[in-house]
């Protein structure tokens, strides 16, 4: 536990010193700014067209800043020679993998927390609040879409053996997963019998993170009726009073899962040399 804890703390102080961190914040921040600029002219509740634009541009901006800073993370361990360096020492892979998890959860959660926050602040010193309901679903949109890509950078670091690998693979992953993901769903389940249909939409969804936290939020949102009869069952549990902490359990096991690959594929490395 202490050596978690330990690499956790030197991830977050490497993380606030990397410039990337500080122009995503900056990123970050102009983005909220916007968001508070269309609650001005018209209030931002419920699901709209202007909730769902903000939804979609979050979509974008998130898992791409996620990927980089997490697989970056890993690769430079190996490029810099401070893994070697660390595997010398009896730090189990494990308590290293989740450090890193822990640390990197934190840096990104503290420009998504500062992004948000400043928000809240100037729309209440210029008495223009956002609505509550809509303004905690947004954080915890960005958040989710946070913990579960970051689970996906560490597998693309540790498979990646630089920084230039690490970047072609992420902004792969982030173009299927948040641009061609419509379409490519719409090419697979047109080439299957109808039967199979449902069955492969949900499993689609479940390995989708960016599908499947979006889903969530709109239909808490109110916006379910858009998503089609294909969905129904998605808005019925996600409504019912217990659908909230079915998600939460469905994205722990996620990142539970995917932190367990990523250590298998490390261990195999650091006993393969």
């Amino acid at each position: 536990m202490s050596d978690m804890i330990q690499i956790a703390r030197r991830e977050v102080k490497m993380g606030f010193r990397n410039p990337w961190a500080y122009s995503f914040l900056i990123l970050f921040c102009t983005f909220s700014l916007s968001l508070l600029l269309l609650n001005s002219q018209n209030l931002v509740e419920g699901y709209s067209g202007t909730t769902g634009s903000m939804l979609n541009l979050i979509l974008y901006l998130l898992p791409l800043m996620t990927l980089f800073l997490g697989s970056f993370s890993l690769t430079s361990e190996k490029e810099d020679g401070s893994w070697q360096l660390l595997s010398t020492y009896p730090i189990g892979t494990m308590s290293f993998i989740v450090g890193k998890y822990l640390g990197l959860s934190i840096v990104l959660i503290t420009i998504v927390a500062f992004g948000y926050g400043l928000m809240g602040v100037i729309s209440g010193v210029i008495g223009n609040p956002l609505d509550t309901m809509t303004y905690l679903l947004f954080l915890a949109f960005s958040c989710g879409l946070v913990l579960l890509f970051l689970t996906l950078a560490l597998f693309i670091g540790s498979l990646s053996r630089n920084r230039w690998q690490a970047l072609t693979i992420s902004v792969t992953v982030w173009f299927f997963a948040v641009i061609g993901w419509p379409t490519l769903l719409l090419s697979v389940l047109g080439l299957m019998p109808y039967l199979w249909v449902k069955p492969l939409l949900i499993i689609l969804t479940l390995i989708n993170p960016a599908e499947l936290v979006r889903l969530f939020v709109v239909i808490k949102l109110g916006g379910g009726s858009i998503l089609g009869p294909e969905y129904y069952r998605w808005v019925e549990w996600v409504q019912q009073p217990s659908g909230s902490w079915i998600f939460i359990g469905i994205c722990l096991f996620w990142i539970t899962f995917s932190i367990l690959a990523v250590y298998a594929i490390w261990e195999r490395g650091r006993s393969h040399g």
